[in-house]
């Protein structure tokens, strides 16, 4: 049986969303990711799968903004975890004027803070925004909150995992379980809740419904065009198919049970006219 990896190459879920989205509110709170001394030499300039690609003013604006990667990729997944940015990629190239925003309401308005100078290197800008967030946690932990269990971010239940930790968990066992659903779909939800810890029987349909969802869209296309990929994923997917389907056990499987599952056409495209 073909390895899930290779017979689902190629099915990748929609975009769910524009893509601009997600770029626009990481460039309107850059500011506050970074501190505003660093988001006036840099800006967030796209996203391209699990990396963030950063403009800089200069060489020495990314070098420096480098040693801080850490520090922003866990601000920038506490804002947004569903987009799943893992590291940073720099660029040299122009920076956009931010536009002021407009003035909060007076009954809104916190009390006037005095502005500091503004960093003269880039060396500075960066110290003063690794201080802050020494500080941001010293703060936390001072009012009682914890480390998360996974990263270490602050988090305000003891023991809790924060929202990247958790986003990137619930990545990693519904990757498991869509394996585990490909590669023994007898199991069901009882035996593949045993070996994914965690896993809810909600998330387990959800799963389930989605891979059969996908998994019918590359047959229906086998049978429009009337033949199958060179490897023959087809067939592999046609047995999990079947048998997530039908929730009958392999060895009561019947071909009756095959043929109606599949149809007479896409049947005999997989298996040769009986």
């Amino acid at each position: 049986m073909l390895r899930l990896s290779a017979a689902l190459s190629g099915w990748k879920p929609a975009d769910r969303g524009a893509a601009r989205a997600p770029l626009a509110l990481l460039e309107a709170a850059w500011p506050e990711i970074v501190g505003a001394g660093v988001a006036a030499h840099s800006q967030p300039a796209g996203i391209n799968g699990k990396t963030l690609l950063v403009t800089t003013q200069s060489s020495a604006w990314s070098n420096q903004l480098a040693f801080l990667s850490d520090h922003v990729v866990r601000a920038v997944a506490a804002r947004l975890p569903g987009i799943g940015i893992e590291q940073l990629r720099f660029r040299v190239g122009r920076i956009a004027r931010r536009t002021a925003a407009p003035p909060a309401p007076a009954r809104a308005r916190r009390q006037p803070v005095e502005p500091r100078p503004p960093s003269s290197s880039a060396a500075e800008a960066l110290e003063r925004f690794r201080r802050s967030v020494d500080a941001r946690h010293r703060s936390r932990r001072a009012a009682g909150w914890s480390e998360c269990a996974g990263c270490g971010a602050p988090v305000r239940e003891p023991g809790a995992r924060c929202a990247a930790c958790l986003g990137a968990a619930a990545k990693e066992r519904a990757q498991t379980t869509a394996r585990l659903l490909f590669e023994a779909p007898w199991l069901g939800y009882p035996g593949t809740s045993a070996l994914v810890s965690g896993l809810q029987e909600t998330e387990y349909e959800e799963i389930r419904t989605e891979l059969l969802r996908r998994w019918w869209r590359m047959l229906a296309q086998a049978r429009a065009a009337k033949r199958l990929s060179r490897d023959g994923r087809e067939r592999a997917v046609a047995g999990s198919y079947v048998l997530l389907q039908s929730k009958i056990p392999p060895e009561e499987i019947m071909p009756a049970t095959v043929r109606s599952i599949l149809g007479d056409e896409l049947h005999d495209l997989l298996y040769g006219e009986s």
